[in-house]
């Protein structure tokens, strides 16, 4: 019998779960064994879960789980060094040089354990199967108008989650008080792009949306810089070109804000050279210009912000495939399995 383990989040500020209680009862009516540990900051009470037929662990407890449970979660497990002897499903961060992200493999590799990355989960065209993407996108450029809007006076103050869209975006157009800047937005045919876009035209944006056709000729750029806000919707991989330069503060721009949705400072691959580190929810952007500004919004759990509805959206998007993990060696599985053993050094070379 599968039985999967959805563990309680350990990082800060983050509300989201990526199996609601409708999931559990869909997973247990076919056979398996859901475990779901207790949590006091996920957005989902308990007791609907058990309702729902799941077993209910202590917080945290995971690390005793039988030897076959499969642990879901979302974001990453404490940084302790512990070798990981089970499979886990989970968002890694592993596979671009991260620092972190190698540290987490020779925690696998010590304990003999899996990783399922769920941003590696996909079908058989290459396509992710789940994502936060759409959420992300909307969030990010919030959270990027808002420090666009405080530089007047400041920097963007810190942000908290907000009940639902619909209230992030009348805070975004009150902020805004009618001004309507312009924005570019690279990856935006994309989910991220998508979710950016949609914000920003909400709110009055006018909105250049580039995608792959205009960014095939591999750059430079200078249209970043005429813009005042900037958008970095797609994942840095090997080729991907750089958007914005180490030099930018020298340049002439009217640039005033980098909304890093895609978020990978630590990588080698990173197409924003002008910052390194993530930012958060206490200190929503990193100013790497002055006179005139230039802010850096790079916080890496932006879909926690609207934590019911991003969970609502992956779940539903994520749960057709739990119900398949009785055969955890084929499809979506197998290849995440094959990415990580790539990785790890198991598989071929």
């Amino acid at each position: 019998m599968t039985h999967l383990w959805v563990r309680a989040e350990s990082r800060d500020n983050e509300e989201r779960v990526g199996l609601l209680p409708d999931g559990v009862a869909a997973l247990v009516a076919q056979g398996m064994r859901v475990t779901v540990e207790d949590s006091l900051t996920r957005i989902v009470p308990i007791a609907p879960y058990r309702e729902a037929g799941a077993e209910i662990a202590p917080t945290g407890s995971w690390v005793g789980a039988p030897d076959e449970a499969i642990v879901f979660g979302l974001k990453e497990l404490p940084d302790d060094g512990t070798p990981l002897r089970h499979r886990h499903i989970m968002f890694g961060h592993a596979y671009k040089g991260q620092p972190a992200g190698q540290r987490l493999l020779s925690r696998f590799r010590a304990g003999g354990g899996t990783l399922y990355d769920l941003e590696y989960l996909v079908d058989s065209d290459g396509r992710r199967v789940a994502a936060f993407g759409y959420w992300a996108g909307y969030a990010g450029a919030a959270v990027s108008l808002l420090a666009y809007a405080a530089q007047s006076d400041g920097t963007c103050p810190p942000v908290t989650p907000w009940a639902s869209s619909d209230a992030m975006r009348a805070d975004v157009a009150a902020a805004l008080n009618g001004a309507t800047p312009d924005a570019l937005v690279i990856g935006a045919l994309g989910r991220v792009g998508t979710g950016a876009s949609d914000l920003c035209e909400a709110v009055g944006l006018r909105v250049t949306k580039w995608d792959m056709a205009e960014t095939a000729h591999g750059g430079p750029f200078p249209e970043v810089l005429d813009h005042t806000l900037f958008f970095n919707c797609i994942l840095a991989r090997p080729g991907t070109p750089i958007f914005v330069p180490a030099d930018t503060c020298t340049r002439p721009r009217a640039l005033r804000v980098i909304g890093d949705i895609a978020c990978d400072p630590d990588s080698d691959f990173s197409p924003i050279k002008v910052y390194d580190a993530a930012t958060s929810w206490a200190r929503p952007v990193t100013r790497v210009c002055d006179a005139p500004p230039l802010d850096v919004m790079a916080i890496d759990n932006l879909p926690s912000l609207m934590p019911r509805e991003s969970s609502e959206d992956f779940a539903a998007q994520l749960l057709p495939h739990l119900k398949t993990l009785d055969t955890v060696d084929q499809g979506v599985w197998g290849r995440a399995k094959t990415t990580f053993d790539d990785h790890i050094g198991k598989g071929s070379s």
